[in-house]
């Protein structure tokens, strides 16, 4: 953690945001789809630099080139690795934000392929993404933006009133989209919960409304669907629970978990679930039986929200404070 902070203020980070992780790490602040095939890919248009991939000892393989990457997605239609950077403070709108494209052999194929620093598009601190159809959509603080899963160009936003910091996105078979808002805001001293926690659907003409709302989802972060269409989520509060949002939007089947400040989460196949800790810093596997395993763990980084690539059966890991992505290789 130490090293962590240490890190953010080597990049040049103003106190107050270094308060504010330290409070999502520790609780030291002010308040504890289915998918249609896409047309060929383009070429990317962007100068990017490619990045060697490095292979390491245990078969993952490690994509640098990153600023603060937030969330991995894998893009399965077109076989790519869509990656969210904040490339900053989370909070601002400085539309400094980008979308990195990597291919599955760990190729930085266009580190900046969707880049809020070009004319025409917006991106400031984008976090969790979705795919819908031939659209790809990005959490982006307080709008979900839209942009086509092809040429990457921009198709407009979908305000959602009332919130303050969007972070995890799920997207349903028929086309409907949820994204979480663990409801904090920032300050100058730090981060503070702002009390809008809560768990918000798009349909798919871009109506939204309150899936579920209220300080009793604990700054809800991951969302997962299941089989049945039953929505999952974790919290980022130091309750350390996963729960299933209840038809009346309340927790229900609230289960444990060892490490608190939780961000991805993963459905897999065979019922068990993959969650991630910003506070231990590990992915852990919960079985539908009630076993806990650990998957992954980095003690100089937490892993932020993880993605699947399910036929390579590969879990996507961005380290937040090494500006790494890992392409790590999972167990069956």
């Amino acid at each position: 953690m130490t090293n962590w902070i240490v890190a953010l203020a080597r990049r040049g980070q103003p106190l107050w945001a270094l308060l504010g992780w330290c409070w999502l790490l520790i609780g030291c602040g002010t308040v504890p789809v289915g998918q249609a095939p896409a047309e060929q890919l383009p070429a990317p248009t962007t100068s990017a630099a490619v990045t060697p991939a490095n292979a390491t000892a245990d078969g993952s393989i490690e994509v640098a080139g990153m600023l603060e990457p937030e969330s991995v997605l894998h893009d399965v239609a077109n076989d790519r690795y869509l990656v969210s950077n904040i490339n900053g403070n989370p909070f601002a709108t400085d539309d400094n934000g980008f979308i990195s494209w990597i291919a599955p052999d760990g190729t930085m194929i266009d580190e900046r392929w969707i880049d809020g620093a070009d004319t025409g598009v917006t991106l400031h601190a984008p976090k969790g993404m979705a795919i819908a159809g031939d659209t790809l959509y990005v959490a982006d603080i307080t709008v979900v933006r839209r942009f086509d899963l092809t040429s990457g160009q921009p198709l407009g936003e979908v305000a959602i009133p009332g919130a303050t910091f969007l972070n995890d996105m799920v997207a349903a078979a028929d086309g409907t989209l949820y994204v979480s808002d663990p409801g904090l805001r920032a300050t100058a001293d730090g981060f503070e919960a702002a009390g809008t926690d809560a768990i918000y659907a798009i349909t798919p003409d871009g109506q939204v409304s309150q899936r579920a709302s209220g300080t009793a989802l604990g700054y809800p972060n991951g969302l997962a669907l299941l089989p049945d269409g039953s929505l999952l989520a974790v919290t980022l509060n130091a309750s350390r629970e996963l729960y299933t949002v209840g038809d009346n939007g309340a927790p229900a089947a609230v289960r444990t978990v060892p490490g608190g400040q939780l961000d991805g989460l993963i459905a897999l196949d065979d019922g068990s679930l993959l969650v991630s800790s910003w506070e231990t810093n590990t992915i852990y596997r919960l079985g539908a039986e009630g076993s806990v395993t650990t998957v992954f763990s980095d003690p100089t980084s937490p892993a932020a929200d993880i993605g699947l690539d399910a036929g390579r059966g590969r879990l996507l890991i961005p380290l937040f404070a090494r500006n790494v992505v890992l392409l790590y290789p999972l167990a069956p």
